[in-house]
């Protein structure tokens, strides 16, 4: 982060304000400093040529100091916010520094040079923005930090713009994974940390703070006075990593937040062992919230995403991010959604009350930091209008009745009649952005604000009166009552007219103020007089409406837990029947699940392959089954490429998330027991930036897993040993797949081009060798992608090589040589024979000396010489003939 060149020892040859500004930056060093002047904000020397660069806007110079030009840009205050959307996408913080004073008091106060009062009043960073327009509205923004006490990690993380806030103990080979989970914006972490884990893969979003912001006794007192108990005991047993972690939370957020803190909820410990465990790997593996390019679209969640809400959206991400391993649980989600799907009218009257509802979430912290604003308390209302007609709807008696989870959201939707009564009461039809905007509050409301507001109109009448006057009384026609900032109320009158003003008898009323180059501009202690009444009306009637906003306020404050219980019900409710319509707009099943190791998938389809394929309209997906139940839950999988492998692997590892997610599956059946840890390694690339090549990456995820699975883990491996020699990869293969048999002892899909593996089905009782059907079709080969028990015989290289466009010569030298080692010529002499001829060069060699050209065969000549244009019928019967005759001769 960009610090300005000078340092606070230079500051005695600078002006006052350049004085203020240096100290408010040296106090802000790692932030651009966002410096309120009227209505811009300022960035001076080093802060203004980084934010000119970031924001492509202009640089320009304002005096001078210490010898040198003043580097400056600036962003008008009324977009600022588009321009700090731009810089912390960017990863810049920034430091909002904000006129406390008005500038005329300050004047009256300390003289016409004096220095307007300003003082940081939020650090706006990644990891703490509440503003609807830097968000994401169907995402989640997490602040998260890592602290370690007493030789463990502890891990916290919360997002202000909802409430959120999560503590959960991780070991250390966990932390790369439940950091992925996450997907923080921010994380925060004590410098002395960062040598003893690995946080690579998160430095473009790392802050470091002093180690004495993660002290876990301090972190316990800062919980303390935050939630106003005497004891954490009523929320969980923290560890003091835990407790390390969530205090360096608090502390940071004291110090953006400028001690305003955020409506937060009581903080959810996470157990690890209450959550499908995936690590990093496997959740870029299998695209579950962005694909391997980065982009939403294409991944599991933007497929089987049917949310209408914002919060649902949220919750049903956070879900897929963290699946349950207890089974009641998840059959507790599951109950919802099919008690949506057996009620489709109900359903569909829901999501009809769904569809456009506001987040109260975020509009309540918004309104609890102190940067919400009457929009923020309409969307409240309306929220809460709409749960109470949720509420209404999901009450009436049925023939089935609700599950647990549908009751325990009816009750959470509670009841806030007097809140939305309250609220239309008191907001116009018309919302203004900014309570200090005013015209918010409606008429009747308040008597005050009604008379203060008359008085207001009204003086606004007597200035239209007043021009009349002064038009009769000078003849002038043309002469209007004008405002602005700088002169306040005034006259103005035609250049050529305004002589006249300054002569008597009008210079004893009329005062010049200004003249243009068309126009004159007079005042008269009469519209002095009006203008006074007026601005003081009007800031009477704005003083109201804001007393009127801080009691609105304060009111949704004092019912936030209620409030952030609706939030929640309207949320569940949300996925619920988001994921009944999926089920039945796809035809997906209920899986049933249960603590044991049985894997069977009946039908079982890639989510997002189908999805991809109806889309394109390229016919439908080749559904396969899947059983590795106790006695074959080893399966080895050959077969050639494009066959369709990975696609199966991973079409089963997502009916495992998605059936621990509380979700339907697409499948015809499906019966799991219970998955702890999911481990995928399909698909590879290098890590240049930790000097990692493919193969070693291949093997460092690989080794994760045969150190980690256990019996009650998926694992899912493809192409293991393929980045090096063959007999080489071919041994390290064959050892991964006894471990998993003998060692791990879990269910497991193994695809492999090794076909001497199925070797090993002898030995190992419990390993199942399956293939991907494959036919040849005049001489093309057709992949049917149907998996069947047994073996490939062969793996197809050269005819998908064929598939894929490489040249003719290289095919058919390939074939070739594939020939000749399927014969079992291998070793130093076959290659030398091999190389002795190469047919690929063959065209570009010179021609031997001597040698002609070959003369062409007698049927070539006379097919050559043939006109068929000049023959009639009959010499062209007999010119047929005697090709014929030609070809029987050769």
């Amino acid at each position: 982060m960009p610090k300005s060149r000078p340092a606070a020892a230079d500051e005695g040859a600078a002006t006052p304000m350049m004085a203020q500004y240096l100290a408010i930056k040296e106090a802000h060093p790692d932030c651009l400093l966002f410096y309120r002047m009227g209505d811009f904000y300022e960035l001076f020397f080093d802060d203004a040529e980084v934010a000119a660069r970031a924001l492509d806007i202009t640089l320009t110079k304002r005096g001078r100091h210490q010898g040198e030009d003043i580097a400056m840009c600036g962003v008008p205050v009324h977009a600022a916010e588009g321009y700090l959307a731009r810089l912390i996408r960017k990863g810049f913080r920034v430091a909002v520094c904000e006129q406390t004073e008005d500038p005329a008091e300050a004047r009256r106060q300390r003289g016409g040079k004096a220095v307007v009062a300003r003082e940081v009043v939020r650090l706006v960073t990644p990891g703490t923005l509440t503003e609807e327009n830097l968000l994401d509205a169907r995402a989640n923004n997490f602040l998260a930090a890592l602290a370690r006490a007493e030789g463990g990690l502890g891990l916290a993380w919360l997002d202000i713009s909802t409430g959120e806030f999560s503590t959960q103990a991780v070991a250390a080979e966990d932390l790369s994974g439940e950091l992925a989970r996450l997907g923080p914006s921010e994380l925060l972490t004590a410098e002395p940390l960062l040598a003893a884990v690995d946080l690579e893969d998160w430095r473009d979003r790392l802050a470091t703070l002093g180690p004495e912001q993660f002290d876990s006794e301090a972190g316990r007192r800062r919980l303390l006075a935050l939630y106003e108990v005497a004891t954490l005991d009523g929320f969980a047993a923290f560890s003091r990593a835990e407790l390390a972690a969530a205090g360096g939370l608090i502390a940071y957020l004291e110090r953006t937040q400028k001690g305003r803190l955020p409506q937060l909820k009581p903080p959810r410990q996470v157990s690890a062992d209450a959550v499908l465990r995936i690590d990093a790997a496997t959740r870029r593996n299998l695209e579950l919230m962005q694909t391997l390019a980065g982009a939403r679209e294409g991944s599991l969640l933007a497929t089987v995403d049917r949310t209408l809400t914002g919060a649902g959206a949220r919750l049903l991400a956070a879900r897929l991010a963290e699946p349950l391993t207890e089974v009641g649980a998840i059959e507790g989600r599951l109950d919802m959604v099919q008690h949506f799907l057996e009620a489709p009218e109900l359903r569909e009257r829901l999501r009809g009350v769904l569809a456009g509802m506001p987040d109260i979430a975020r509009a309540l912290s918004r309104l609890g930091v102190g940067r919400g604003g009457p929009r923020d308390l309409a969307a409240i209302a309306e929220a809460l209008r709409r749960a109470a007609g949720l509420r209404e709807l999901l009450s009436k008696p049925a023939l089935t009745p609700p599950p647990a989870g549908i009751v325990d959201a009816i009750e959470g939707l509670g009841q806030h009649g007097a809140e939305v009564a309250e609220l239309a009461r008191a907001l116009a039809p018309e919302l203004p952005l900014y309570a200090r905007d005013g015209g918010f509050v409606a008429a009747g409301y308040r008597a005050e604000l009604d008379e203060q507001r008359a008085l207001r109109d009204e003086s606004r009448r007597l200035i239209a009166a007043l021009e009349a006057k002064y038009r009769q009384a000078t003849g002038i026609d043309s002469l209007k009552v004008r405002h602005n900032q700088m002169l306040g109320y005034y006259l103005e009158v035609p250049a050529r007219r305004g002589e006249a003003l300054l002569s008597p008898p009008y210079n004893t009323e009329f005062a010049h103020r200004q003249s243009m180059a068309n126009a004159m501009r007079f005042s008269t202690g009469e519209l002095a007089d009006l203008e006074s009444r007026i601005a003081q009306a009007a800031g009477c009637a704005l003083a109201v409406e804001l007393e009127v906003f801080e009691v609105l306020c304060a009111r949704m404050l004092a019912r936030a837990e209620a409030l952030a219980h609706a939030a929640d019900a309207i949320a569940a409710l949300d996925v619920a029947a988001a994921n009944a319509e999926l089920a039945a707009e796809a035809r997906w099943c209920r899986p049933k699940l249960d603590v044991g190791t049985e894997f069977r998938i009946a039908g079982g389809r890639h989510p997002v392959v189908e999805a991809a394929l109806a889309q394109r309209r390229e016919g439908a997906f080749v559904a396969n089954d899947c059983d590795l139940g106790p006695e074959r839950r080893l399966w080895l999988l050959t077969g050639p490429n494009m066959a369709g492998k990975s696609t199966f692997l991973r079409q089963n590892a997502l009916i495992v998330i998605l059936a621990q997610a509380g979700c339907y599956v697409p499948a015809t059946e499906a019966r799991i027991g219970v998955v702890d840890r999911l481990f995928s390694r399909v698909g590879a690339a290098d890590d240049l930036a930790r000097g990692r090549s493919t193969f070693m990456v291949e093997m460092v995820e690989a080794a994760a897993i045969l150190n980690q699975a256990g019996p009650r883990a998926l694992v899912i491996l493809d192409e293991i040993g393929r980045g090096t020699a063959t007999y080489d990869g071919l041994s390290i293969a064959w050892a991964a797949v006894e471990h998993l048999a003998l060692v791990n002892r879990c269910r497991a899909l193994f695809a492999t081009h090794y076909h001497e593996l199925t070797a090993l089905a002898a030995k190992l009782p419990t390993l199942a060798p399956h293939t991907m059907r494959v036919t040849e079709w005049r001489g093309e080969v057709v992949f049917l992608h149907e998996v069947t028990p047994g073996a490939a015989d062969r793996s197809y290289g050269i005819q998908v090589a064929r598939l894929a466009g490489l040249p003719a010569t290289v095919i058919e030298r390939a074939a070739e040589v594939l020939a000749a080692l399927e014969k079992g010529e291998t070793g130093a002499a076959a290659a030398t024979r091999l190389a002795d001829d190469l047919p690929l060069f063959a065209a570009a060699r010179p021609k031997s000396a001597g040698a002609g050209p070959k003369a062409p065969a007698p049927l070539v000549e006379a097919l050559v010489a043939l006109h068929p244009d000049e023959l009639s019928p009959r010499e062209a019967l007999e010119a047929l003939y005697r090709l014929k005759g030609l070809a029987a001769e050769d």
